[in-house]
């Protein structure tokens, strides 16, 4: 839970805007994803004294809460755009997860087509059409296109034109005055059709002007006129221009992969906080801000920006296509060279000057204002649990430019499901789509440092494989791609040997410390090139030291636990005579667990796909042995 204090420092500095806020978790995962149009009244309310009519679920999470952030948008329609992307990325456990993927419809223009289309679309593709969109009201959205066809005499058939120009007869439509007849010769060139399409292009654009007043003197005709309903019709055909007109930022039709990063500066009192939106096959799915220290000779916005580069995109994984910026940078050149090296193919900066992109960067620059207006204060903190724990331990083990660690764990009971642990921090910060499990292969009882000799060999082998295949094929590489600036072991002496073998036998030359534990079994210090390091414990690098090696230890035993579950469940199954894989598997699917199953009546038993009323009948005196010889109950 937020400490209360924090809490109500951050509500204060909440804005009254539209947007989307995020509830993250003690582990910082996103735990819950909403939208507001007042983003101060919305998040506020949460944490209220006012609990009734919340629901169990909500308070549950509400206590969970560590800490909130929120995203500015320009009106409440863009907020639900990106809440619904964010969602779909991030999947927080207490959303509401649609299991169909439903997506929002579009507005598609055939453009690649000799003669266009004007369609209605759900689906985003990569084709040479545009896209207008995305919208959220699929009725007015089919209404605009029967507008936009009925205005511009624009055809609706599937023919192949101009292919089949002159096979067959116009349809029905041209008959009734809706449609121009492109299918056939005399009625209209291409060259008029394609001037009727460009101004359908520019309706859908916004250009709307003498339209919207047509329909407005139609409106109040039909009204004067008492025929309310075709009044209604208009009226709601001027909502739909309205929508139409409401440029949506949050999902870019093109589908690209870029990042859009903006700045807030305040040279006075030499702070920055750069903000970086992720959009990945054409929608936003995350953002993150980096707070800055800027030094006294580069005060500029250019000059923290290019620093801002240099650093992030040499330590990030993946680097997009394009990078927007809100103006130019003086080694612009030679950074997109070097990052075209990195990514494999060309990778170009934009600084937008009009249209959606600049919009978007408008509203990256308005949220870097927001957070280095209001969370100065945190982000410093933050900065001091994160980047600063990481400078000292930089300084305790005399090492430079450590950005990505990894931290090792095994975990068995008796020597039964070994398993291990990799954990991944990057900048302080735990990466957990980088997190990985191994299960022990070669080694069958209680021996830790074999386990971790095998998890090791297994890490590098598969990173170096992986390294390969990207030097010859260029392709997007997985989490062992990347080592480590420095490992972490969960132990000492030992483990460290261990792994420093590991590595010479492969040719690697990373740093290795472990976490060495008093008699209590806390962490006491490091252990690093055969001396134990101590570590003053009221410094933020033992408390990042605690927490990986916290985290590292709760990622194997969780792990080890559902293994150990598994297994347990398929012993017990596996004892019951006539059910095989097939039936037990039906049996869970059916039932949340063997516990269940012990308790179902032969009935209940009886409805499971698969199963016969003998088999469970077995089933039954398996698990009430006292009723074996009488006839089950039922």
């Amino acid at each position: 839970m937020m400490d209360r204090e924090t809490l109500k420092e951050d509500l204060k500095h909440l804005p009254h805007s539209p947007g989307v806020y995020l509830m993250r978790d003690e582990t910082d995962t996103i735990m819950y994803v909403g939208k507001a149009i007042d983003l101060h009244k919305r998040v506020r309310s949460y944490f209220g004294t006012t609990v009734h009519g919340r629901g169990a679920q909500i308070t549950q999470m509400v206590s969970l809460v560590a800490r909130f952030e929120v995203i500015v948008t320009d009106s409440e329609l863009e907020a639900l755009i990106l809440e619904n992307n964010l969602i779909k990325e991030h999947k927080p456990r207490y959303n509401t997860l649609l299991k169909d993927d439903k997506t929002y419809p579009y507005i598609r223009v055939t453009v690649q087509e000799a003669y266009p289309r004007v369609q209605f679309s759900r689906l985003l593709k990569r084709d040479k059409a545009k896209y207008f969109g995305p919208y959220t009201s699929a009725q007015t959205v089919r209404d605009v296109i029967d507008l936009v066809n009925r205005l511009f005499r624009l055809r609706t058939c599937n023919r192949n034109l101009p292919r089949d120009i002159g096979k067959d007869r116009p349809c029905l439509d041209f008959s009734l005055g809706l449609c121009s007849a492109p299918c056939e010769e005399g009625h209209i060139t291409g060259e008029e059709y394609r001037a009727c399409t460009e101004k359908a292009l520019n309706l859908l654009s916004g250009e709307d002007q003498e339209l919207r007043k047509e329909l407005k003197n139609k409106m109040q005709e039909a009204s004067a006129e008492m025929a309310f309903e075709e009044a209604a019709r208009y009226r709601d055909l001027l909502n739909g221009l309205d929508m139409l007109r409401e440029t949506q930022k949050m999902t870019d039709a093109h589908q690209d992969d870029r990042d859009i990063v903006a700045i807030a500066l305040d040279a006075a009192q030499g702070d920055a906080v750069v903000q970086v939106f992720f959009v990945r096959d054409g929608k936003i799915i995350g953002r993150e801000h980096f707070f800055m220290r800027v030094r006294e000779d580069a005060q500029e916005e250019a000059q923290v920006l290019t620093e801002f580069v240099k650093q992030f995109y040499a330590g990030t994984p993946f680097v997009p296509g394009e990078i927007m910026l809100p103006i130019h940078l003086p080694e612009e050149e030679l950074l997109a060279q070097y990052l075209s090296e990195r990514r494999g193919r060309r990778v170009r900066f934009l600084v937008p000057e009009r249209g959606k992109k600049e919009k978007l960067m408008e509203l990256a620059a308005q949220n870097a204002a927001l957070v280095l207006q209001n969370d100065r204060e945190r982000l410093k903190r933050e900065e001091g649990r994160t980047i600063g724990a990481v400078k000292e331990i930089e300084e305790l083990l005399g090492l430079s430019d450590v950005s990505r660690m990894e931290a090792f764990d095994i975990s068995n009971t008796s020597g039964f499901a070994n398993v291990g642990s990799m954990v991944v921090y990057e900048k302080g910060k735990p990466k957990r789509s980088d997190y990985r499990k191994f299960r022990i292969r070669s080694v069958s009882g209680p021996d830790d440092y074999a386990c971790m000799e095998e998890v090791l060999t297994r890490r590098f082998a598969h990173g170096l494989k992986e390294q390969e295949a990207l030097r010859e094929a260029r392709e997007r590489f997985d989490s062992f791609t990347r080592f480590p600036d420095l490992i972490l072991m969960d132990g000492g002496k030992g483990q460290v040997h261990i792994a420093e073998r590991v590595l010479e036998t492969m040719g690697l030359r990373i740093p290795v410390a472990g976490m060495v534990k008093d008699d209590r079994h806390r962490t006491r210090g490091l252990y690093f090139e055969d001396r134990e390091v101590p570590v003053d414990i009221r410094s933020e690098a033992f408390k990042l030291i605690t927490r990986i090696q916290d985290e590292a230890h709760r990622f194997a035993i969780t792990y080890h636990k559902s293994l150990r579950s598994k297994a347990q469940v398929r012993s017990v199954l596996e004892d019951i005579k006539g059910v095989g894989p097939e039936r037990r598997k039906a049996l869970m699917r059916h039932f949340s667990s063997t516990e269940e199953i012990g308790k179902a009546s032969v009935e209940e038993l009886s409805a499971v796909e698969g199963i016969s009323e003998s088999q469970a009948k077995t089933i039954f005196a398996f698990f009430h042995p006292e009723t074996e010889g009488k006839e089950a109950e039922t």
